[in-house]
């Protein structure tokens, strides 16, 4: 066997250093919201129209991280996995029937029974309702990384991510209306819905119009090596001035409530845990093979942060406890995923075994 093959796998530059970057934009983010307390208001009541709840300066970075995402799905792959599907159920069985419910549950038991102590009523719902927009919207970006770490198969991540997108248009708006109503949290449903549109079908619509026009214009070797490389800066400044922002908005929050962020981030941690090992366990049991069933733990425990944050800013402001909860999804996300990879990876003998058996 050659060094090449042995040589772990490691994240690029920025995403090594997420979570770094992620405490330096809460750090700037604060500090703005608290020497420039006129024009961080200013900022959070610019919105699309009167009574749109859209914040301008954050939908407009929310599309710079969300578009560049489409670019990258690529529909045309989800025929070739009709032959093996039981790993792509597994995943959509996690992701829409296990994943927003468990959250749901776990955001009602600590933030309005176990941490009630700590936590007014009122917050405690907005916290909830934080958690469940979290939830309802699995991963899309980051899983490719978290594949390219794990050895998963990419055509099939591809498609794991695609169906949960094309899934995201319908069942994200009524499963994060019902949730919310059930933990007593009103959620409207016209401003959820015109989110939905904004920061799902809209994107997701120019992502794919782009990508079939240049494919057909320019070829695939130039749309993935000359293209979409340009845009890897462009969300990689949006994600962290739109961070910068949100800490702003959230700057009185931060500093009076930090406390807080460290219960957030319980519920989060369980979830991702539990989440990620169900469907680990499942995939070894119906005799997935590994290069599937990794990524697909990963798509399980992690989330779409980027639509969470625009969903939890549209819906209750952009210094709202939703929108904090969902912030803290960020902080956690990279150093909690890439344990998981670990997980993955050291695993994979013991995995084998199951695969191994049902030859």
């Amino acid at each position: 066997m050659t060094s090449a093959a042995v040589a772990p796998k490691r994240l690029a530059f920025f995403e090594r250093y997420l979570t770094v970057w992620v405490l330096l934009c809460m750090v700037v983010g604060v500090a703005f919201g608290k020497l420039l307390p006129g024009v961080t208001s200013t900022l959070s009541k610019l919105e699309f129209g009167q009574g749109s709840q859209v914040n301008v300066p954050i939908g407009i970075l929310l599309w710079l991280m969300i578009y560049p995402m489409m670019l990258k799905v690529d529909f045309s792959a989800i025929g070739g996995i009709a032959k093996r599907p039981k790993g792509l159920m597994v995943t959509l069985f996690v992701n829409w029937l296990v994943k927003p419910f468990s959250m749901a549950f776990l955001a009602w038991l600590f933030m309005q029974h176990i941490f009630a102590h700590w936590i007014d009523a009122e917050t405690a719902k907005n916290y909830t309702a934080g958690l469940i927009i979290l939830a309802a919207a699995p991963c899309t970006a980051m899983v490719f990384v978290w594949s390219y770490l794990t050895d998963g198969d990419p055509v099939y991540t591809l498609v794991q991510v695609a169906v949960n997108d094309l899934i995201m248009l319908v069942l994200f708006a009524p499963i994060v209306m019902f949730l919310c109503g059930v933990a007593n949290v009103v959620v409207p449903p016209k401003v959820l819905i015109t989110s939905v549109i904004v920061f799902i079908l809209v994107p997701l619509t120019a992502g794919w119009l782009t990508r079939m026009l240049l494919l057909k214009s320019r070829g695939k070797e130039w749309f993935e090596k000359h293209f979409l490389p340009k845009f890897h800066p462009v969300m990689m400044w949006a994600l962290l001035l739109t961070l910068a922002l949100i800490f702003a908005f959230q700057a009185d929050n931060l500093t009076t409530k930090w406390f807080a962020v460290i219960l957030l981030a319980v519920p989060i941690l369980i979830q991702v845990y539990f989440n990620s090992s169900l469907t680990y366990l499942l995939m070894r049991k119906l005799k997935v093979p590994h290069n599937v069933a990794s990524p697909g733990a990963l798509i399980g425990a992690s989330n779409f942060f980027e639509l969470a944050v625009a969903v939890a800013i549209t819906l209750f402001g952009p210094s709202s406890g939703a929108a904090l909860a969902c912030v803290v999804g960020v902080l956690v996300e990279v150093p909690v995923m890439l344990s998981v990879c670990k997980v993955c990876n050291q695993s994979r003998g013991w995995y084998g075994r199951s695969e191994l058996s049902a030859g």
